[in-house]
């Protein structure tokens, strides 16, 4: 895996590439190096909506392209994206319905799997539907994506210490939300 170090120097030298030169050679590099990820961030916000969360992406780097001069390098060029990505998902999911409860994800991708994973799977995403809109998508950004809470907290437009508190809370209530399923893996250790 590449230095996180190494692959941010490469994104801001392409980055400057494209705003010095309007090379966009440079910008579809950045693209590629990044959309599979923006994708991942959407499907799961979309619950495994392939077509929605295509066009979302694409949606994404359009206003990247057009927005790219606001990049001030502060956060890794991922991180600017996710919130771009972020606000477009909201975006839509606001004109989509305004009357819908929740942003529902889905926790996994799901690849063919044992039943037990399977049925686990199904068991966390009913639970992470028990919790509040805000704390999906900082666990969202902060577990699944694996970004740092700063870092969600920059792609969420929220304070820091918010997003701990969100993601506290949260992980609390889907460890007692999925009490049996601990109970069960202790039972089963002990066999």
């Amino acid at each position: 895996m590449a230095d996180p170090v190494d692959v941010m120097q490469v994104d801001h030298a392409l980055v400057a590439r494209v705003l010095l030169t309007d090379d966009r050679r440079a910008f579809e590099q950045l693209v590629r190096r990044h959309q599979g990820m923006v994708r991942a961030q959407l499907r799961r916000l979309l619950r495994g909506n392939e077509a929605k969360a295509d066009d979302l992406a694409q949606e994404t780097f359009l206003l990247a392209w057009r927005k790219l001069h606001q990049f001030r390098g502060e956060a890794r060029f991922s991180t600017w994206l996710y919130r771009i990505a972020y606000s477009c998902f909201l975006q839509a999911h606001r004109k989509q319905s305004s009357a819908a409860e929740g942003i529902e994800t889905a926790v996994f991708d799901p690849p063919t799997m044992p039943r037990e994973a399977a049925e686990l799977r199904l068991d966390v995403e009913r639970a992470m539907r028990h919790l509040s809109a805000t704390e999906q998508a900082v666990l969202l950004h902060v577990v699944q994506l694996g970004l740092g809470h700063d870092e969600a907290a920059y792609v969420l437009a929220m304070p820091l210490g918010t997003v701990k508190s969100h993601a506290r809370r949260g992980k609390a209530k889907l460890r007692a939300l999925l009490a049996d399923w601990q109970t069960e893996s202790l039972k089963e250790r002990e066999q």
